[in-house]
Formats: C-alpha cells, sequence, structure tokens
C-alpha cells in the first residue's frame, strides 16, 4: 500500500503575471476571497502574495500575485520578484 503522503500531488501554482496596472489584484482578491490594495496607478503591489480557491471541481490551487512588470531584465526589485518566481528562483513558491 503507498504512502499517502508520498502520492499526495502539490497544489497547482497559478501565477498573474502581466503589466502593471492591468488587474492582476482585482483578479486575485475576487479568486482568494482577500482584500489586498488596489489603485489606478502602477506600482501598487511590490511583493508577491498568496492566496487560495477551488476549482470547479472543489481541487485547492494557490494563487499569486506577482509585481507587474515591463520587462523581465529586472532593472528593478519588483521585475526581479517577478523574474525569480517564474525561473523557480525563490524556495517560496
Amino acid at each position: 500500500v503507498p504512502d499517502a503522503q508520498a502520492t499526495t500531488i502539490a497544489s497547482p501554482v497559478i501565477a498573474l503575471v502581466g503589466n502593471p496596472n492591468t488587474g492582476k489584484t482585482t483578479l486575485f482578491n475576487a479568486l482568494s476571497g482577500l482584500s489586498q490594495k488596489v489603485a489606478n496607478y502602477a506600482g501598487v503591489t511590490v511583493e508577491k502574495k498568496e492566496g487560495t480557491c477551488h476549482d470547479q471541481h472543489g481541487k485547492l490551487l494557490r494563487i499569486l500575485d506577482l509585481p507587474g512588470a515591463y520587462s523581465l531584465s529586472a532593472r528593478t526589485p519588483d521585475e526581479a520578484i517577478l523574474r525569480d518566481v517564474l525561473l523557480g528562483r525563490r524556495a517560496d513558491t
């Protein structure tokens, strides 16, 4: 009999990625039920936020709200967070 913990599959992770001020945090709040700050100017989300929701079958999903970026060249700390999450360089994702 296989060990139940060994066969448990980690929850899928959905990263919300895009340019600044395009509604990523609004979508994150709607899906997760959280209330992260939103505003009609760029640069409000400056660090990774994490929440959860369930899909239509009840499976738990992890949602990451990432800072907006125009580039993956990481010229700013916000862009570095986005780049590092997407490349799997952060242990907390």
